[in-house]
């Protein structure tokens, strides 16, 4: 068992005592509050139409993504009907985390070091989704590359949306804090 009082996640102390010095540096911040830093993580399973056909899907899914995220997933539901897709109100239609503090940094290591080398046909992630506000989405196809997650009791493989705030100002100080946590760039 950890001992929560005295651990500290990898990638934390690996920004504590190497990135902020090397972005201070890099872009010539005054201050040291000016130096970007991660702000949470979002993680987001959607079940579409599966979840219309089924009000199980969504439970399956939020159970999926608390494994993966370490903490409780919230269920997200619909705001509005839309008959031709036949969406009611409050419909359970996939599941949502938000992840702050050491639990992100723990997540976003796993993500880097274990689930992406397990994609099939990795050739990296995107450098341009980037929202203009420091912020970076990208998404998953199968959610099974997180080895939290056992494939022989899997009823159904969900994609996910991965959205990783930032407090960087702009896109090249946010994409240069992410390749200092060594994300895989293509481009």
């Amino acid at each position: 068992m950890l001992d929560t009082a005295t651990y500290t996640p990898r990638l934390k102390s690996v920004y504590r005592d190497t990135i902020r010095a090397a972005l201070k540096e890099e872009f010539g911040y005054k201050n040291d509050m000016m130096i970007p830093r991660l702000d949470k993580i979002v993680l987001n399973i959607g079940c579409g139409t599966e979840a219309v056909k089924d009000s199980k899907k969504a439970k399956s899914a939020q159970e999926d993504l608390s494994k993966i995220a370490g903490q409780q997933a919230l269920i997200t539901k619909a705001k509005k009907s839309i008959a031709s897709f036949r969406v009611r109100e409050d419909m359970p239609l996939g599941a949502k985390v938000t992840l702050r503090g050491d639990r992100m940094y723990e997540f976003l290591d796993r993500l880097i070091t274990v689930a992406m080398p397990r994609v099939r046909d990795f050739r990296g992630v995107p450098g341009k989704s980037f929202d203009g506000r420091g912020n970076y989405a990208m998404g998953l196809k199968e959610h099974i590359v997180f080895p939290e997650i056992e494939f022989d009791k899997v009823d159904e493989v969900w994609g996910m949306d991965i959205v990783i705030a930032t407090t960087a100002q702009t896109d090249a100080e946010a994409k240069a804090l992410l390749k200092h946590f060594n994300m895989p760039f293509n481009s």
